[in-house]
C-alpha cells in the first residue's frame, strides 16, 4: 500500500503519529541537551521548546486534510476556522474557565492559604492564543470530525481529550519533572483529567456551531487563563492540588451537559444528521 493510500484508509491514526512526532522531535531537539545534563530549563528554553511544539498539530491537519479531501477539504477546514456567526450565547462558553480557575484559586486562597491568590502574568495572553489557534487547526478542524463519526460525541471528546493530554507528556516531562520531582507524575495526571473535561467543553461548543473559530477561543482562554492567572510560584504541591480540584470543577460542568444534552452533546438530537453529514470524510 502506498503513503497516500494507508493515510487515505487510516486518516485518524496517521494524524496522530504524525502530530506526536513533529512536536516531539521539537521538543527533544530543544531540552534534550540540558535535560540529560540534570538542568532544568529556563524560560528561554521553554520558550523556544513550545513555539516550534505547536507545529505538530497544525502542520498535520492541514497537510492530512490536502491528502485526504484536496482542496474542497482545505476550503471546508479555512470555512469553519472563519465561521463566527452562531450565536452570541456560545461567546459566553469561552468565560467558563476563568470563571472557574478563578473560583478554585479564591477557594483555596480563603480555605488554606494566601499563597493560592490569582496573579496576573501577561505573557500568558500570548501563550493562550498561540496555543489555541495552533493547535485547534489540527484537534478540531481535522481529527475530531472524523472521530465523530465513528463514536458519539462525548466519547470522540474523552478519547480525543486523552490523546491530547499524552500529546502533553513530552514536553511537559522534559521542561518540568526536574522541577516537580516525585509530583510530577501526579501533577501529569490531575493536568489530564482536567484538559480532558476541557476537551469536552470544546466538542460541546464545536457540536453546535460547527465553528473551529470558536474552538480555538475556547483553547486560547484555557490555556491563557491557566498562565495568567495561576502563580508561578506554586510549589509541586500546591500546583497540583490546584489542578486536582479544578478537574473535579470541570467534570461536574462536564456532567450537567451531558445530563442536560446526553452523550451526542447536541441541543436537539434532530441536529446531530445535518451536522454529520456536512463534515469531511473519514
Amino acid at each position: 500500500m502506498s503513503i497516500p493510500g494507508f493515510i487515505k484508509r487510516h486518516p485518524v491514526l496517521t494524524y496522530f503519529i504524525l502530530a506526536f512526532a513533529i512536536s516531539w522531535v521539537a521538543v527533544f531537539a530543544v531540552a534534550w541537551p540540558k535535560y540529560s545534563r540534570g538542568e532544568t530549563l529556563g524560560f528561554n528554553e521553554a520558550l523556544l521548546m513550545f513555539l516550534p511544539t505547536l507545529a505538530g498539530p497544525s502542520i498535520a491537519g492541514i497537510v492530512l486534510t490536502t491528502i485526504v479531501d484536496g482542496r474542497d477539504g482545505l476550503r471546508d477546514l479555512f470555512a469553519r476556522m472563519g465561521r463566527w456567526r452562531v450565536g452570541g450565547r456560545w461567546y459566553s462558553a469561552v468565560l467558563i474557565f476563568p470563571i472557574l480557575i478563578l473560583a478554585v484559586l479564591l477557594a483555596l486562597t480563603t480555605v488554606l492559604s494566601p499563597s493560592f491568590a490569582p496573579y496576573f502574568f501577561p505573557i500568558g495572553i500570548a501563550i493562550g492564543v498561540f496555543s489555541g489557534f495552533f493547535e485547534e487547526i489540527g484537534w478540531m478542524g481535522y481529527a475530531y470530525p472524523r472521530m465523530q463519526l465513528r463514536l458519539s460525541a462525548l466519547t470522540a471528546a474523552i478519547l480525543l481529550g486523552l490523546l491530547h493530554s499524552a500529546w502533553h507528556f513530552a514536553p511537559d516531562f522534559l521542561g518540568a519533572s526536574g522541577a516537580r520531582g516525585i509530583y510530577w507524575l501526579p501533577h501529569f495526571a490531575m493536568f489530564g483529567i482536567s484538559m480532558t473535561a476541557m476537551r469536552v467543553l470544546i466538542v460541546w461548543v464545536y457540536t453546535n456551531t460547527r465553528s473551529v473559530l470558536l474552538s480555538q477561543l475556547m483553547h486560547a482562554s484555557s490555556t491563557g487563563f491557566l498562565s495568567i492567572l495561576v502563580p508561578l510560584s506554586f510549589s509541586p504541591q500546591a500546583d497540583t492540588l490546584f489542578y486536582a480540584l479544578y478537574g473535579i470543577v470541570l467534570w461536574a460542568v462536564v456532567a450537567l451537559l451531558v445530563a442536560k444534552y446526553g452523550r451526542h452533546l447536541l441541543q436537539r438530537l434532530a441536529d446531530r444528521a445535518s451536522l454529520s453529514a456536512a463534515e469531511p470524510g473519514v
